[in-house]
């Protein structure tokens, strides 16, 4: 909706910058924008939807794709920016520091467990673990790195109040980007990258409401196992982005209250567990080789404390802005 609704506009040329537009305002003819973004997210559903009723396998070039395009995409976001600022073209003009954009940080470190959900599929292949501990450090050296990239960049490159939520969109402007096939893909980049996973989260989430609500011996009738729970994998979301696309709002909102426990409380409550589990079973005095340097209890103390903090100061931010409003 960003990128079409701005480029049939007589007077534009992509995304315009600055732009702050009401959802009434018009789009193609007689339709508004939020019409133009209910009849996108129709057709998002109508052909990714189905897959949710179906299994999905041989999974591997889709994924090859994916990550290939996701590589791109940084790579020239990340070059785009640093020309712009090597030709003077640099708009921002940060702060050395800002107290009052701690809130939203406690939020954007939460929802950076994004980057850890491939770990799994990163250790289980490799037969000798001795040298993980120094593969996985290298991993998010990596990590950090665009991330470092992409954030420092975008500070130096675009004006705070003008960045739009969706960072890619920053890019879809004739005055940033002079090719129209560079503008639309980074533009459209966040729409294939959903297309593309999906079909893989949708799966993967309704098999495990079968695991949740598994009854051992015992199978689902067929209305059951094909009908309700796909629906109830799928109907949420579409509602919940049928009624709002405020990215902000829901980045806070998933990030602080499920990210909190999908990151922190449920990991740090398992590895406490396990490690007392494993002692019961292997004895108090075995020597674990593997063993990570933060074992001691004091740490996942400190997740839990740091995920209580991550809650209060998103829920502040949460609270202030909508008394603001």
């Amino acid at each position: 909706m960003q990128v079409t609704c701005s480029a049939t506009g007589n007077e534009s040329c992509g995304v315009e910058a600055d732009s702050k537009h009401n959802d009434t305002d018009p789009c193609w003819g007689p339709l508004r924008r939020v019409d133009a973004y209910r009849i996108y997210l129709a057709v998002f559903t109508l052909l990714l939807g189905p897959f949710t009723f179906f299994d999905v396998q041989k999974t591997k070039y889709l994924q090859i794709l994916t990550s290939l395009m996701r590589w791109v995409a940084f790579a020239i976001m990340i070059v785009l920016a640093l020309v712009r600022i090597g030709h003077g073209h640099r708009e921002g003009h940060p702060p050395p520091a800002d107290l009052a954009g701690v809130r939203n940080l406690f939020g954007v470190c939460v929802y950076s467990f994004m980057c850890q959900h491939s770990l799994p599929s990163l250790v289980t292949p490799v037969s000798s673990k001795r040298h993980l501990p120094c593969l996985v450090f290298l991993d998010y050296v990596l990590i950090l790195a665009f991330y470092g990239l992409l954030g420092f960049t975008a500070i130096f490159c675009f004006r705070g109040d003008a960045l739009m939520d969706m960072y890619t969109l920053n890019f879809a402007r004739c005055d940033v980007v002079s090719v129209a096939a560079v503008r639309f893909f980074l533009g459209l980049f966040p729409v294939f990258t959903i297309s593309t996973n999906f079909p893989i989260i949708a799966v993967t989430l309704r098999n495990n409401w079968k695991t949740l609500f598994h009854r051992e011996g015992g199978t689902y009738p067929w209305v059951v196992d094909r009908v309700v729970f796909p629906a109830i994998t799928l109907l949420p979301p579409v509602l919940v982005a049928f009624c709002t696309h405020d990215l902000e709002s829901l980045v806070g909102i998933t990030g602080a209250y499920a990210g909190t426990g999908i990151q922190y409380v449920i990991p740090a409550f398992l590895v406490y567990h396990c490690r007392k589990d494993t002692q019961l079973t292997l004895g108090y005095g075995t020597v674990n080789k593997h063993g990570s340097p933060f074992r001691h209890t004091f740490w996942v103390g400190f997740v839990l404390l740091w995920a209580f903090s991550c809650f209060f100061f998103v829920t502040a931010n949460i609270v202030l802005s909508e008394t603001k409003v």
